[in-house]
């Protein structure tokens, strides 16, 4: 009788510990399950990351005297790439009376070629984030009086960025980093010294 009872009492204790074997694995699958979505949104999605990456830019199609459209984004953030007449490169150089910050020393951000009249690495055309930096609104470029005009606040930028005296806007457009990579194409994001470097980034630079 005995025996028995040892027998029984040796197969209960198996099942229990196997219930609670069954049970414990089943508590880490489930808690495994759960952390996989949660650990899966720390890592960006593809549209993220192709929203930060450099951005290369046909520019053979623009024109002297346009803005590029469709205009490119760059980390969210729209870019006006305007082809400037040899007029308007006169007209930047010499007519800076009304402008608050001509020679872009106000900002430490921005990149040594926007220390210029022209703001940019060559005369003939401009690159630009295009946001206001009064609030944030998109400003619109007006060919005819060659500018750029917030109708949100007044605030208004001349050809190069720079905001002219007296408006709600304190400070310049920013330049962002951009190279050229041929005589028709530009990249957005990646400045010249880091061209070699830029092939190995993860994020590689998409076509605007």
């Amino acid at each position: 009788m005995s025996n028995d009872k040892d027998a029984t009492s040796v197969e209960s204790k198996g099942r229990r510990y196997f219930l609670i074997g069954m049970t414990s694995a089943a508590s880490v699958a489930g808690a495994i399950g759960a952390a996989v979505p949660f650990v899966k949104s720390w890592t960006p999605s593809a549209k993220a990351r192709s929203a930060g990456a450099p951005k290369i830019c046909d520019i053979s199609r623009l024109r002297a005297g346009e803005l590029l459209e469709p205009m490119p984004a760059w980390r969210g953030k729209p870019c006006f790439i305007v082809g400037r007449t040899p007029e308007d490169v006169e007209r930047l150089k010499t007519e800076q009376d009304d402008l608050a910050d001509a020679a872009s020393e106000k900002l430490d951000r921005q990149p040594a070629y926007a220390r210029n009249p022209w703001r940019s690495r060559r005369p003939e055309l401009g690159v630009y984030i295009g946001i206001c930096t009064h609030l944030g609104c998109s400003p619109k470029h007006r060919s005819e009086e060659g500018d750029f005009y917030c109708p949100c606040h007044g605030s208004r930028f001349d050809l190069a960025g720079r905001v002219v005296k007296g408006v709600p806007a304190p400070d310049n457009l920013d330049v962002p980093p951009y190279s050229y990579l041929s005589e028709t194409e530009i990249i957005i994001g990646v400045d010249e010294e880091d061209l070699a470097a830029a092939k190995d980034l993860d994020d590689a630079p998409e076509r605007a």
